[in-house]
């Protein structure tokens, strides 16, 4: 007469039983149990990864790295996947895959617990994956150097190899309004493509005359840049919202010269006269001075279009001020103008003790043809008179 049977075992006891297995130190029993779990349930993330832990205290770490990949063929972002493999490369003596795969789990410490095993395998991630960085950076150093020993690279390839180095990420326009397709970027546009540029700087000590004496007499023109009406979401706005610490003295606006603006700035109009700038109807062109006052920083952001980009002309830039167009921090000079990419992520501060004032004019991107010109002109006004904007207080952006 043969005995009742064995009660059968579920998922939960035998993760039960493995745990305890692990806590006094029989990794062996606690693999085999995990092994049976996995039989029954084999699609659950968590099993693979305990069972990897538990091949892991048993010294199997070729089994282990097989377990935790299951777990990540499930989940590719778990982070808790992503850590184990990376702890477990580097008990493998992979320092190279180790600190790629520490990076990847870096991504997502988001979903970290916050207890002291896991800050202290967080702060060995890190500490792995900067010497990984500084590692390949050096490596991709070394094969510049070696494929162009003179050192003097180009913009274009000073930029691919930081970025291939991890040293900068890489920056895309991200319009806010409009996205015209097909047209090359650059962070800041070569002056080769600018022909007009050198005569406009030519009148930097004109504009910025007629800017200081406008400055004395009608102080009061400068408006705050950034003056959202209630209801308008201003995110990164909110200290500079209404506030003259970054105002600005409009010479053209949404495509009108400013009735001021003959009498107060005609050789600045003259200057402006020489840009190709944009004719939307209601839009553009625009001009302004900029000022921006001392202790003062211009927040990350991206501009609306990328069918026109923005000028700079500096003309009162005193120590401490700084602009960054994507990955390409540049510090103005005096009467040295550059056009750039609003709609790639920018940001400028004044950390000195004295105004920057620079003039900011639009032109058409000049990667835009006639008809490209058009049919975008086209298009914005029919979204303008849909909408019922005729003045530029109603609308959502300037162009």
């Amino acid at each position: 007469m043969t005995g009742p049977a064995p009660p059968t075992r579920n998922v939960f006891d035998l993760s039960r039983d493995a745990r305890q297995a692990l806590a006094m130190g029989d990794a062996g029993r606690a693999v085999s149990l995990l092994r049976q779990a996995l039989d029954m349930e084999p699609a659950s993330t968590g099993l693979w990864l305990n069972y990897a832990a538990a091949l892991r205290q048993s010294g199997d770490i070729p089994a282990a790295l097989v377990a935790v990949d299951q777990a990540l063929t499930l989940e590719p972002r778990a982070f808790a996947a992503l850590l184990m493999k990376g702890a477990l490369l580097e008990r493998a003596g992979d320092d190279v895959e180790a600190g790629r795969f520490y990076g990847l789990a870096l991504l997502f410490k988001d979903a970290a617990s916050d207890d002291a095993a896991t800050r202290a395998a967080l702060q060995r991630a890190e500490a792995v994956n900067a010497d990984y960085r500084r590692r390949m950076a050096e490596a991709v150093d070394a094969g510049v150097a070696a494929a162009d020993p003179s050192g003097a690279l180009n913009p274009n390839a000073r930029r691919f190899r930081d970025f291939a180095a991890g040293r900068t990420r890489l920056y895309r326009p991200e319009p806010s309004t409009y996205l015209y397709p097909g047209l090359p970027s650059y962070e800041f546009y070569p002056r080769e493509l600018t022909p007009w540029i050198e005569r406009f700087e030519t009148f930097t000590d004109l504009v910025r005359g007629e800017l200081e004496a406008a400055m004395a007499t009608h102080p009061h023109l400068f408006a705050p840049y950034v003056d959202e009406p209630p209801g308008v979401p201003v995110d990164q706005w909110k200290e500079l919202n209404h506030s003259l610490r970054w105002s600005a003295l409009q010479v053209i606006r949404a495509g009108e010269r400013q009735s001021y603006a003959p009498d107060l700035f005609p050789r600045t109009l003259e200057a402006l006269a020489l840009l190709p700038q944009p004719d939307v109807a209601g839009r553009t062109p625009s001009a302004m001075f900029s000022a921006l006052h001392p202790r003062t920083k211009i927040p990350p952001h991206t501009g609306v279009s990328n069918a026109r980009l923005v000028v700079h002309l500096p003309l009162i830039v005193p120590p401490g001020c700084g602009f960054r167009v994507g990955s390409e921090v540049r510090a103005w000079e005096v009467g040295k103008a550059w056009v750039f990419d609003d709609t790639i992520e920018h940001e400028a501060w004044n950390d000195g003790d004295e105004l920057r004032v620079i003039l900011i004019a639009d032109i058409w991107n000049m990667f835009m043809t006639e008809e490209d010109r058009r049919v975008y002109a086209g298009v914005v006004s029919a979204i303008d008179a849909f909408h019922g904007w005729t003045r530029p207080d109603q609308r959502q952006n300037d162009l």
